[in-house]
This record gives C-alpha cells, structure tokens and sequence, in this order.
C-alpha cells in the first residue's frame, strides 16, 4: 500500500543542516570590559577561632588594588567561603587606597620604614633597572605604577605584614601626587584657551561680499605713526635738484 504523506504545518521550520547553521562566535564570550582597577591576591590562609562548643574555621584573603598610575590599596577579609572573603577584601581595599607621588616612573626619594616585625628599604633607581622586590611588595609596587625601584626587607617573611609595611612607606612619600585625569583635563582647557586667542570675530556687511559670494580683502589702512615718520624723513632729507651742465 503507499504511504500516506503528512502535510506539516506551515509554522514549523525543516531542520537545518550543520553546514547552513551560522557559525556560533565563541570569543565573544570572553570578551569583557576592562577595569578601571587590577586585582591580585597576595594570599588565602584557613584561619580558626576557639568559642564554645568548638571551633570555627574561616578563610582569610588578602588583596592589593590598584590602577597602576599613583594609585593602590590593601585589604583583608574574613568569610567561610574563599570567593566571599576575595570580595570582601576587594571592597575594603579600595576603600583604603592611597595616591603616591613618581618622578619619571619611581619614586622621589629613599624610604626606611618599620612595621611590627618588618623592617623595609626602598631605593629610586634609574630607568631600564625594573621592580627589584619579592613576594608582597613586588604585588604593591607593580600595582602602585612604580616601573623602577630597589628594594630590601629584613626581618618578618609574613605577606600581610609586609605588604602593610610597604604601604606605610609609600605613605611616607613626600611631594604631591599627580592625577592623571586632572591632567588632561587641564590640557584640554588649555588648549582651549589657546583656540579663544587665536579665533577673531569680525563683522561683515553686504557691501563687502561679491555677486559671486566671495569676500572683499580690504588693504589695510597705515598707521599714524608711519605717517608721521614718513613725513619727517621727507623734511630731513628734501631732494636735490640737479644743476644743469654747461
């Protein structure tokens, strides 16, 4: 007997083959905005705390912010869960952050700080030398936008306690810290101004356009002064009238 054919209703697309489907963009996926401030955690410790009954064990995290351009904080949180003790920290990071000042991509002078069991020393170095730190304090520097340092820490080897002791000794810093944002803000301005000063208004009238609607040049007018000062040298110097041969 032959098959019955089935009329399928008009709504119903026919299944696409693999090679007409569009292809799917996998890489916009991973594109993401970029951050006004980097990131990095310095450390995640199990920390645990005695109360009764037992005790009770958090996570502890550590992390420096900063935009790289004069700018950088650190903060700590405490949660029961790695992801919220980041974020935790992240917050209180840039509550505190700090705006140090650089000369030419290090900083203006030598430093010598200590922080409960660590002592620090930090040192400007030319260009071309790089970030001379370990551990914490290479993390803080990097995202303070120092470029060229040198660096020593004795005593304390824990990652909090000298990354604090690093962050009160770019407090010290003396000299005023440059925004980057005011200043382009004021070179806008200024180049403002220098487009007022070299734009002039002048008034036209109808007299001083064409039929073909090209504008009269007008000679200029010479100044009193260089009338007057023709005037005088023609009385200095009258003309000489020639004699006649014989």
């Amino acid at each position: 007997m032959p098959r019955a054919k089935v009329a399928l209703p008009s709504n119903l697309n026919p299944i696409m083959s693999k090679t007409s489907r569009p292809e799917r963009r996998k890489n916009d996926r991973f594109k993401r905005e970029p951050k006004e401030y980097e990131e990095t955690t310095i450390s995640i410790d199990r920390v645990t705390r005695v109360v009764a009954g037992g005790r009770r064990m958090r996570f502890r995290a550590v992390v420096v912010v900063g935009n790289k351009k004069g700018k950088v904080g650190i903060g700590t949180g405490k949660a029961s869960e790695v992801r919220s003790a980041v974020e935790k920290a992240t917050s209180v990071a840039k509550r505190n952050m700090i705006r140090i000042p650089l000369v030419n991509g290090t900083i203006p002078h030598a430093v010598d700080t200590k922080y409960k069991a660590a002592r620090i020393r930090i040192l400007p170095a030319s260009e071309g030398t790089g970030v001379i730190a370990g551990s914490a304090l290479r993390v803080v520097l990097e995202h303070a936008g120092v470029k060229n340092v040198l660096s020593k820490r004795y005593g304390s080897s824990n990652k909090l306690v000298n990354a604090q002791a690093m962050m009160k000794a770019l407090k010290s810093l003396r000299g005023t810290p440059q925004d980057p944002e005011e200043e382009k803000v004021s070179e806008k301005v200024d180049e403002e101004e220098d487009s007022k000063e070299t734009l002039k208004v002048q008034t036209i009238s109808k007299k001083d356009i064409d039929k073909e609607g090209t504008l009269k040049v007008k000679k200029a007018a010479p100044k009193k002064d260089e009338k007057k000062s023709d005037s005088a040298s023609n009385k200095a110097t009258p003309d000489k009238e020639e004699k006649p041969k014989n």
